[in-house]
């Protein structure tokens, strides 16, 4: 009988709390800090309000990643051995989490095109995919271990979900609609509160 080689739990969640630290933090170099002589020169308004574009990149940003940090804490309370299968997922989440500060500058410095944004959705969405093949894999591998239920489980998907579909329309309105397409984010809050008070509800008149 062949027996799984597994890893050491407390390693993975340092290294993933790590990676989501690094990335988290190189989000603010995106910013570009004006010049002495820019802000002799420019009224200091006119000087913020050219770095609009980078704001609004490191706000989105950094509140998705902390979505997915969040999701990523709540989900390996669940886990109680890391297989080798598990560890290559996270793996693969994490990579798609480091080219966000890449995907971030791109679409920063091409604020007003479309191809800039709809490449920064498409790594939003490989996030997502990844965390949602994460999700599933804990579930089923786990439920009968850790507690994991499925009403959970359908809760983390349905906000896992959430994320993905709405950075996969965004991308998919930029092409027509590119300005539109900006501010299709602020869904991602609207919805998540409205899936979290649902179940919720749900987790209470169950336990």
């Amino acid at each position: 009988m062949m027996i799984k080689e597994t890893y050491d739990k407390s390693r993975v969640i340092n290294f993933s709390d790590a990676v989501f630290s690094i990335v988290m933090t190189l989000l603010i170099l995106e910013v570009g800090v004006p010049t002495i002589s820019e802000i002799n020169t420019q009224p200091f308004r006119s000087v913020l309000s050219a770095r609009i574009p980078d704001f609004i990149g490191l706000f989105v940003s950094f509140m998705v990643s902390a979505l997915y940090w969040m999701g990523h804490i709540k989900l390996m309370r669940y886990v109680s051995v890391i297989s080798g299968r598990l560890l290559w997922i996270n793996i693969f989440f994490l990579l798609a989490i480091v080219i966000l500060p890449f995907s971030t500058a791109m679409y920063i410095n091409g604020f007003d095109q479309a191809g800039p944004f709809i490449f920064y959705c498409i790594n939003l969405s490989v996030i997502g995919f990844f965390n949602i093949v994460m999700l599933r894999y804990v579930f089923h591998s786990e439920k009968q271990l850790s507690g994991f239920t499925r009403l959970r489980y359908r809760w983390y998907r349905a906000r896992g979900l959430n994320v993905m579909i709405v950075w996969v329309i965004a991308g998919v309105v930029a092409i027509s609609m590119p300005s539109l397409s900006r501010f299709i984010f602020l869904l991602l809050f609207v919805v998540q509160f409205v899936i979290d008070r649902r179940f919720k509800k749900k987790l209470s008149v169950t336990s």
